[in-house]
């Protein structure tokens, strides 16, 4: 990884492959987060883990809890940590692991 800066509120850590990953922890809304993965200028593919109450995926057994995988339709349960620290851990983890492929 590159470097990191501070975007609207977010902090963007720039990928060594040119993607980036924004982490965004609300200061209004307790607990309110989203970790963003954007690779659609490489791939047009998105990976986002956030947990905005979409009222179509209350359903959803870890509603709000979801997980964006490579596109905003394809929309799955999330199993990432509530605590952002481990949280922060397992996106990078998964950047990590699609990096070296």
């Amino acid at each position: 990884m590159s470097f990191a800066e501070e975007i609207y509120g977010k902090i963007r850590v720039h990928i060594v492959d040119g993607s980036y990953l924004d982490v965004w922890l609300s200061r209004k809304m307790l607990g309110r987060y989203a970790y963003h993965w954007e690779r659609r200028h490489i791939d047009g593919r998105i990976y986002r883990y956030d947990n905005r109450p979409h009222e179509h995926l209350k359903l959803m057994k870890t509603f709000p809890r979801h997980f964006h995988d490579a596109t905003e339709h394809n929309v799955k349960e999330s199993r990432i940590s509530d605590n952002p620290e481990e949280a922060v851990r397992e996106v990078l983890e998964l950047v990590r692991r699609r990096v070296s492929r």
